[in-house]
């Protein structure tokens, strides 16, 4: 017979394994705990604050934009991918690279500020501008207002690349406020499109009704996410980045933008 030594409990080992156990679901309680604590942070800062107040639109990651593989692409659309819209003479001697999503307060803060400045340094021929579009603060705020409005911009695009930047800055000039989803409206958009003169063809509107350029939005969005780039406006300039906002969290206006290019270009 087998007897137990003096002072030793019979029951230690189950006791153990008890506590065992209930150490690793506390463990396992915790860790989920903690993952719903980075979420939240992850959503939080969608939106994150700099200098005098000014809200910056950064990029959380984001779920997948739906299928691209068979994206129908619109006509006069830029990159060997079918990603980037190209607006301004194509021997220009510098490039301006522009991350925006339509949704973007900030975007709209820079647009308003120097955007004239921005469009007329292109047009004299000192850059181009190559537009590269995002939808992240679809997934980061709710809706679908950024993939609706970049679908119709496609259908802007497809009738010309002076239609699309028209419609591109109709579109910041009436950005909802960020917390509704106004852009998510096709007939909305519609509605913006007639102050394009010559836009709204019936190509178009069939093509914005339709959801014809959804694809192609999804493609352009997942290029922007694989660009690096982590949060809107970001502007470039032959691959320098440029601080298009300024300490005091205002966006420069344009002759301070003019400025800044000269100064970068030594021109």
């Amino acid at each position: 017979m087998t007897s137990t030594p003096k002072n030793q409990n019979p029951h230690r080992n189950t006791t153990a394994r008890e506590r065992l156990k209930q150490t690793q679901q506390a463990e396992a309680r915790a860790a989920r705990r903690r993952r719903g604590l980075t979420v939240g942070v992850s959503i939080a800062a969608a939106v994150a604050v700099v200098a005098g107040g000014t809200a910056l639109a950064v990029s959380t990651g984001s779920k997948g934009d739906g299928p691209a593989a068979s994206a129908v692409a619109p006509a006069n659309v830029s990159a060997a991918d079918d990603t980037v819209v190209v607006y301004g003479k194509a021997d220009a001697p510098h490039t301006l690279s522009v991350y925006e999503d339509f949704r973007c307060p900030v975007c709209r803060a820079f647009e308003t500020s120097a955007g004239k400045s921005v469009q007329q340094l292109a047009d004299q021929g000192d850059y181009k501008i190559e537009y590269h579009l995002a939808t992240f603060l679809d997934n980061n705020l709710g809706g679908k207002g950024s993939r609706t409005a970049l679908a119709a911009a496609g259908a802007a695009l497809n009738e010309g690349v002076d239609k699309f930047k028209a419609f591109h800055d109709v579109l910041y000039a009436n950005q909802p406020a960020e917390s509704e989803d106004g852009f998510g409206d096709v007939n909305h958009l519609l509605d913006l499109a007639g102050q394009v003169p010559g836009l709204k063809t019936d190509a178009f509107t069939k093509a914005v009704t339709e959801g014809t350029y959804k694809g192609w939005a999804a493609k352009v969005s997942t290029a922007f996410n694989k660009s690096g780039v982590s949060g809107t406006p970001t502007v470039e300039l032959d691959g320098k980045q440029l601080s298009v906002i300024g300490q005091d969290g205002k966006p420069l206006t344009g002759e301070q933008f003019t400025a800044l290019v000269r100064q970068t270009t030594g021109g």
